[in-house]
């Protein structure tokens, strides 16, 4: 039987304190953040559910939220401001190296919305990211940092959910780094269809196995 370390972080990131749900099982190398352009994302069981899995593999997990209940609530822009997500996600990855618990760990992004801008932007900022996943994720709003990122992307998109396909499909063309693209059949953006969000899941694990797990390996 596994054990866990749990805590709920507070980390300072400029004028703001972000809040996450931090956990450890015993022996992890490596540690998945999730990327929410929202203050309430981390209390989803939907992303709960999908840290579980991942802590039952070994990945440390923090279930972060980029915006404090403040700027959710009043400023609806504030989710789509790319360069702020992006200082909030590198801050937390800073604090991240200097947090005791996980200071040893690879990193790798779990993004989605927005935060997939932020993630790859991050990436490219932050050599010691290991691996990015954005699943119905708006990867193209990271600009012309795209063709220069060199950390390994997982591009999922749902089928159904043709504006996000597209979007997805503009930044494969542009990302030059390894990379690929899975388009879930069925899908929506949410990928609330049939077992879609599984079908995620189960892409998402097989990328962090091969650049987060495999590179920490590696490094050892």
């Amino acid at each position: 039987m596994k054990c866990f370390f749990h805590d709920t972080v507070k980390i300072p990131v400029g004028k703001v304190t972000l809040e996450g749900a931090f956990t450890l099982p015993q022996g992890a190398e490596s540690i998945v953040v999730f990327c929410h352009a929202s203050s309430r994302s981390r209390f989803s069981r939907r992303y709960q559910k999908i840290a579980q899995e991942l802590q039952q593999l070994g990945y440390g997990t923090l279930l972060l939220d980029l915006l404090t209940e403040q700027e959710d609530a009043a400023y609806y822009y504030t989710r789509c401001d790319i360069e702020l997500l992006t200082r909030r996600l590198t801050g937390v990855t800073e604090w991240l190296e200097g947090y005791a618990p996980a200071a040893h760990l690879g990193i790798g992004y779990l993004a989605a919305g927005t935060g997939a801008a932020a993630a790859l932007r991050a990436a490219y900022y932050l050599p010691n990211v290991l691996a990015v996943v954005c699943h119905g994720g708006r990867p193209d709003m990271a600009g012309d940092i795209l063709p220069k990122v060199d950390t390994p992307v997982l591009l999922i998109a749902g089928d159904l959910d043709h504006d996000i396909l597209e979007h997805n499909l503009f930044a494969m063309e542009e990302l030059q780094c390894r990379k690929k693209l899975v388009e879930i059949k069925g899908a929506g953006q949410l990928f609330l269809e049939n077992n879609a969000m599984a079908r995620v899941v189960g892409s998402a694990i097989s990328w962090f196995n091969q650049y987060l797990k495999a590179a920490r390996h590696h490094a050892l």
